[in-house]
């Protein structure tokens, strides 16, 4: 079957969109009979750099049906399948997707892009909800033919290459800008993707200018990466002859069978070597909505205090941060607990810094549960990120070994901060002290993780924790409830309206009530803390279904 990539003029001056628009129009008008797929780049409906939202919408408006009726059109006159890339109006708003249309000018499918640049996100406002969910790779059996698809800033993502490859996909639809790339780094992605999917590339994009080096290589990529047409940034179509369902065989190891590529490297895949991945991964901090509870201590309320136990059933139930305490042990060992003697915790006495991690295992954690949890041990800071970085948010509570002024030792520092970077946590972790002296280390040693700002001992209850949080270049605070004034609504209101000027977020430690929980809520708290997760869970979802009616 006869395959074609379609590779129009594109401008950085927006006032050449007619122009560029008219070339599309007449370019859909070429295509003949003996084309069997026919491919159109991003943004085709935006035939030159929009600069603004309104510039974009402007594009879409002028273009946007008259381009999808002439691809119908195409569809049916030439009885090819054709995909274009464009903006397309959904539901919750304008997505940048693919159109696909059959033979007979029907739209039978759409994906959407998965990574969006910033402009996408902050100048054109595109709607984004959906990148932040799980969703399988999008498949269109069309005429026989599967298609797996990517737009642009996908082509950098190389761990969907693998996810894509084990769904079988004939043919990978391609639709890009990237126009900042040279031809060679171009051609080496599309070569690569092509290798990895089993599945031959059909990439389209925009020429730059014929003395471009960057931008525009529309090309055609067999499965084992060969390029069979390359339009750098001449404008015009490349087509080729292939059978879509040809797949490349290569042996998997010397001396072994052939096999394709994927499956040869499933054989060895080891998934907990690389980044935290799967449907149980939630977004990051900076993108996660609020308002929020914060599971304190994990869903302690049924199972010990900072245990996996407790920390598992908040994951579980959808606990969207966890809060919970760090000390170094005497070995430098960094340790979950709250209270800096072992008492109340376990069956252990004296103070953790006492201890070395082995010593401390010796102890039973499990204390308060009828026995139901008799034998947890104390738990190391990295085995709470081995099990759940990057499937909630961690509010850490860095303790002091002195009073709330005293520093840290740099080497318990840097071995939390380490911790956090080895486990691909950045992200997914911000750190809470009451203590001025320990706020500067911490930013001082990553100020890329973000800080919240407790109340200290030495002050007390008259302290400014917004002063507090621009001093030290904090987003967050977490106000302290036995420091409540009586008129504690009053003082809330005051603190969370002053916070919210400055651009910084309020926590609330703490509440168990349901009702005392709603009403944090409504006076604009921000993340509640609660020992009881699952009663307060609720509350929270009552709240806000008032809240959007």
């Amino acid at each position: 079957m006869k395959v074609c990539v379609v590779q129009p003029p594109y401008s950085f001056d927006f006032a050449d969109s007619q122009k560029n628009f008219e070339w599309e129009m007449e370019a859909f008008d070429r295509c003949d009979e003996s084309m069997d797929i026919i491919v159109f780049p991003e943004y085709t409906n935006v035939p030159a750099k929009a600069s603004t939202q309104a510039e974009m919408e402007q594009s879409y408006r002028l273009y946007g049906e008259a381009l999808t009726i002439k691809a119908k059109e195409t569809a049916r006159r030439c009885g090819a399948t054709v995909f274009m890339c464009c903006v397309c109006a959904t539901e919750t708003g304008l997505r940048n997707g693919i159109c696909a249309f059959d033979k007979q000018g029907n739209e039978v499918g759409r994906y959407y892009k998965q990574h969006l640049v910033n402009s996408e996100m902050h100048t054109f406002k595109l709607e984004s909800e959906y990148t932040y969910e799980y969703e399988q790779p999008t498949i269109l059996e069309i005429d026989g033919i599967r298609y797996a698809f990517l737009i642009c800033y996908d082509f950098y993502f190389y761990e969907n290459f693998a996810n894509i490859a084990r769904y079988n996909p004939d043919v990978l639809i391609a639709c890009s800008h990237q126009r900042s790339d040279p031809h060679h780094v171009l051609e080496m992605l599309t070569t690569f993707c092509a290798y990895n999917t089993n599945a031959y590339v059909l990439r389209s994009s925009v020429s730059l200018g014929a003395d471009s080096a960057v931008g525009g290589s529309s090309m055609i990529v067999t499965p084992e990466g060969k390029v069979l047409a390359n339009l750098k940034n001449e404008v015009g179509f490349a087509t080729a002859e292939i059978d879509p369902h040809a797949r490349y065989l290569k042996a998997a190891g010397f001396g072994n069978p052939p096999d394709v590529h994927h499956n040869y490297i499933e054989a060895g895949r080891r998934p907990w070597k690389y980044r935290p991945g799967g449907s149980a991964i939630v977004r990051h901090d900076s993108v996660m909505p609020y308002p929020r509870l914060c599971a304190h201590r994990g869903f302690n309320t049924v199972a010990p205090e900072n245990s996996l136990a407790a920390f598992g059933a908040a994951v579980a139930l959808g606990a969207p941060e966890i809060e919970f305490d760090l000390w170094a042990a005497k070995d430098g060992t960094i340790v979950s607990m709250h209270d800096r003697t072992l008492e109340r915790v376990s069956d252990g006495t004296g103070y953790v810094w006492d201890y070395t991690y082995e010593e401390l295992l010796q102890f039973d954690f499990g204390k308060g549960f009828d026995g139901a949890y008799e034998g947890i041990r104390v738990l190391r800071f990295e085995d709470i990120l081995k099990k759940f970085a990057c499937h909630t948010v961690m509010n850490v509570h860095i303790k002091s070994v002195g009073n709330d002024a005293t520093p840290l030792p740099q080497s318990t520092i840097d071995a939390i901060v380490g911790l956090i970077r080895q486990y691909d946590c950045v992200k997914y972790c911000y750190f809470m002290s009451g203590n001025p002296a320990i706020l500067q280390q911490l930013r001082d040693a990553a100020p890329e993780i973000p800080r919240c700002a407790g109340a200290s001992e030495v002050v007390g209850p008259d302290e400014d924790l917004v002063e507090k949080a621009l001093a030290f270049g904090c987003d967050r605070i977490q106000l302290y409830k036995p420091y409540f004034p009586a008129d504690a609504d009053s003082y809330l209101t005051a603190a969370v309206e002053k916070a919210h000027a400055n651009g910084i977020r309020c926590n609330i430690f703490w509440s168990d009530d349901p009702s005392e929980t709603r009403h944090y809520l409504e006076l604009g708290i921000d993340t509640v803390l609660t020992n009881d997760y699952q009663r307060n869970r609720l509350a929270l979802e009552a709240f806000m279904e008032m809240k959007n009616g």
